[in-house]
């Protein structure tokens, strides 16, 4: 197939795929860059549509992936240059995208893998911010995120670009808190949650497996309650004037602390 109208209902789909409304309602994404579409397809993503521009497709291993894509069945659709540069999102695009499945996983589907640390997010809104702690997240070996109440999308084109594709990685799970407080105390897993009124100082914190590290939104934290529901709170010291740091590098400062104490490795460089 070769689309060079810009009204055509599929380059129209892909348009509108940067809005959540219609991401919610399709369960499709749009991924656009080479590293990108590559590593969602080892990720074991399912692609609807792989868009190409020859026009734009300069890079050697670009077309040597087409190649191993076209022999594995994906359906591949080529643009015009103007088309394609009608739905990206950069400046210079690359000539590839895709349009994919979003996949979410269930608590059965937790409850089968047994991770032995998961990260739970309450409320986050910042897609940049949810895609570098998605990245500090695959860094670490971590591979089960919650996504608790009103959090932004994964699946937003900032937060997939800032993931570094690690957001395909991800088992992704979205729950109200209540759901996961319900779950860790009938499982008798450990809840522990970041304030920054916290006693304990998160160096000096035993992390017992399996946990729940609970961390809270951007401007709110973590309300009284959800403090409360934790089995422990911990705290980042902080010496200067400021009175908190931003979530993505508290999440990945704490994330280090725990998977260093059984696995020195992931914090080598």
């Amino acid at each position: 197939m070769y689309i060079s109208s810009r009204a055509n209902p599929l380059i129209k789909q892909v348009r509108q795929l940067r809005q959540r409304k219609y991401r919610d309602e399709t369960g499709l994404f749009y991924v656009e860059g080479i590293r990108l579409v590559v590593e969602a397809l080892k990720s074991g993503n399912k692609i609807e549509n792989l868009l190409v521009a020859p026009e734009l497709l300069t890079s050697q291993f670009a077309h040597d992936f087409l190649k191993t894509a076209g022999s594995n069945g994906l359906n591949k659709v080529e643009v015009s240059r103007e088309v394609f540069e009608s739905f990206a999102l950069k400046e210079n695009p690359q000539g590839l995208a895709a349009v994919l499945k979003a996949k979410w996983s269930s608590l059965p589907e937790v409850d089968r893998e047994n991770p032995e640390v998961i990260l739970a997010l309450n409320e986050i809104q910042d897609p940049g911010n949810l895609g570098s702690i998605i990245r500090t997240a695959d860094a670490v070996g971590l591979d089960t995120l919650a996504l608790l109440g009103n959090c932004t999308d994964p699946y937003d084109p900032v937060a997939i670009r800032a993931s570094m594709g690690a957001v395909f990685t991800q088992n992704l799970i979205k729950m109200s808190f209540e759901e996961l407080a319900a779950w860790t105390a009938g499982k008798g897993i450990q809840l522990i949650g970041a304030s920054g009124n916290a006693q304990v100082n998160y160096r000096a914190a035993s992390y017992p497996r399996p946990l729940v590290l609970l961390m809270g939104s951007e401007q709110h934290g973590l309300s009284n309650y959800q403090q409360a529901a934790c089995d422990m709170l911990v705290s980042i010291p902080m010496k200067g004037r400021s009175d908190s740091l931003n979530l993505a590098i508290a999440t990945s400062i704490i994330l280090y602390e725990v998977f260093s104490r059984q696995n020195d490795s992931v914090v080598s460089i």
